[in-house]
C-alpha cells in the first residue's frame, strides 16, 4: 500500500507589525492529511488527517516575504523545518495507522436486533 501526504498549511497567525514588516506569520494551522491507493468498498481511498498547530520562528538571517507572496509549498516547509525530521515522520506514521485501521478494524460497532 503506497499513502500520498498532503500538507495544508494555508491558515496562519500573524502579527500585524513586527521589525518593521507587516502580517509577519509566527503561527501555522496545519492540516496534514494521508491518502492510501487502496480503495474501499465504494471505490474511493482510504483516508486520515491529523491537525496542529506550530510556531514558525521569524528569521532573520533570510529576506522577510511579503504576506501577499507567500505559498503553500513555502509555509509548509517552515512548518516541517519547525517540526522537525523526526515530528514530520511521527506525525506521518499516525496517519497510516489510522488508514490501517480503517482497512483492518480491530473494533467495530454492531447494534443488537
Amino acid at each position: 500500500m503506497t499513502i500520498t501526504y498532503e500538507w495544508n498549511c494555508r491558515k496562519v497567525d500573524v502579527h500585524p507589525e513586527q521589525d518593521e514588516q507587516t502580517n509577519v506569520v509566527y503561527n501555522v494551522h496545519w492540516i496534514a492529511t494521508g491518502v492510501s491507493d487502496q480503495l474501499n468498498a465504494e471505490g474511493d481511498p482510504y483516508k486520515a488527517r491529523s491537525i496542529g498547530s506550530e510556531k514558525v520562528p521569524l528569521d532573520p538571517e533570510t529576506e522577510f516575504i511579503p504576506f501577499n507572496s507567500l505559498t503553500n509549498e513555502l509555509v509548509t516547509k517552515w512548518t516541517k523545518d519547525s517540526i522537525g525530521v523526526e515530528g514530520v515522520s511521527n506525525i506521518e506514521a499516525s496517519i497510516e495507522a489510522k488508514i490501517n485501521e480503517l482497512i483492518n478494524p480491530t473494533s467495530i460497532t454492531m447494534t443488537i436486533e
